[in-house]
């Protein structure tokens, strides 16, 4: 295996080990969102009351819409042939819920359904506005929200014990028809005695409201005796089947992908998401392209320019600057001819003009260069070391 994916492969599993135990032993935070779903088992879920829905609705039918609403279930129970005009159905519709849930449609029907005999409740903190302006009823919120409300029934031969709720915000009847209703609950708020459950008959049937839906939540009802308020309210529905329209705010249809478990659990989807995450980065580091060992070739050396140092040093070694400064004026001299095209034959004043014209070298240089060519030429004895160090400077100034 190749070093850099061990090294990859070692830090993946560093980092895993890392949030592991960062995780460990850390208490799963607690959500406390009101979804009234009743797959949920947070403390605002429905899950207790949808298992134990047969004893609280004891040796009744119930019937959980939770697929289509309440317009369409109950319009295709109605049963309008040969003049009979009247539902195949017979009981108590229930929701239950933090807001409203209900169309325009479907509480149109569920009016309609109750006009025949039946009976609607319920259980929430935002009723739909038609039901209200048609009951004529108004609902009020307490603001700021409190921790607690303690709340009981009307009819002490049902009970006489009040309960505490954890409701938050808290609403109640603040105007209702007293002629027609009937008050079957209360709770009290920051000192405040306010209606909470209320009947009102509609035609031939009964509406019940109630504004403490937490009533039927999972912390509720797990919370020592709090179980009985709930059975209590509940029990003047005792007859009849129960059409419990049990569909959340929003639409809870379970999803057909694979990935549906590991989604809705935090640690495997923190996990999942932290794989990808890992994937992609060894595919980034590792898609450099490998390209195999090129060998070194070494460029051929130039052995002109060994020849020539070593020859340069063996007449410097042995003395000769004569030899060496001759050799330097021929290469010198050859150089104009090649690159200026200039006569050489006659180190003379013109060819100081000439070559001062071609090169824009300063004249006095070039009259101090031709001086000590020609005084070298002239001279009948051997040059010094001086006389090449001269010459040699004299060159470099007009060649460079």
């Amino acid at each position: 295996m190749d070093r850099n994916i061990k090294i990859y492969i070692a830090f993946l599993v560093l980092l895993f080990g890392f949030i592991l135990l960062i995780d460990k032993g850390k208490p799963k935070p607690i959500d406390w969102t009101p979804t009234y779903s009743v797959n949920d088992k947070i403390p605002f879920g429905l899950y207790v009351f949808d298992q134990e829905a047969s004893r609280f609705f004891k040796n009744q039918k119930i019937k959980r819409i939770s697929t289509e609403t309440p317009y369409e279930y109950l319009d295709s129970q109605y049963d309008d042939t040969e003049g009979v005009e009247n539902y195949k159905v017979k009981g108590n519709f229930i929701n239950i819920s933090e807001v409203n849930n209900i169309d325009d449609q479907s509480m149109k029907e569920i009016l309609y359904f109750v006009s025949h005999g039946n009976n609607a409740f319920l259980s929430m903190k935002e009723f739909p506005a038609l039901l209200l302006d048609s009951l004529k009823i108004q609902v009020q919120t307490d603001f700021p929200p409190a921790d607690s409300v303690v709340t009981w029934l009307a009819n002490k031969k049902l009970s006489s014990k009040k309960y505490t709720l954890n409701s938050g915000l808290n609403d109640y009847f603040s105007k209702i028809d007293t002629l027609n209703t009937t008050v079957l609950g209360y709770q009290i708020n920051k000192k405040n005695k306010q209606i909470n459950f209320i009947e009102v008959p509609y035609k031939n049937g009964y509406v019940y409201l109630h504004t403490q839906p937490v009533a039927f939540t999972n912390y509720t009802l797990l919370k020592k005796d709090r179980y009985q308020y709930a059975e209590n309210v509940l029990s003047y529905f005792s007859k009849g089947a129960i059409f419990w329209y049990n569909k959340g705010p929003k639409d809870e249809r379970i999803s057909g992908s694979p990935l549906r478990y590991i989604m809705s659990q935090p640690p495997l989807k923190s996990a999942w998401f932290l794989g990808l995450f890992g994937i992609l980065i060894f595919m980034i580091f590792n898609a450099k392209r490998k390209q195999r060992v090129v060998p070194i070739i070494k460029p051929l050396e130039n052995l002109t320019v060994d020849f020539t140092k070593t020859i340069g040093n063996l007449y410097y070694q042995e003395g000769d600057h004569t030899n060496i400064i001759d050799k330097k004026i021929i290469y010198f001299l050859e150089k104009i001819r090649t690159d200026f095209l200039i006569d050489t034959t006659k180190l003379d004043d013109d060819f100081i003009k000439k070559l001062h014209y071609k090169t824009g070298k300063d004249e006095k240089d070039i009259q101090e260069l031709v001086s000590l060519i020609n005084h070298h030429r002239n001279s009948y004895h051997g040059s010094l070391e001086e006389d090449l160090l001269r010459i040699n400077t004299a060159i470099e100034k007009i060649l460079h």
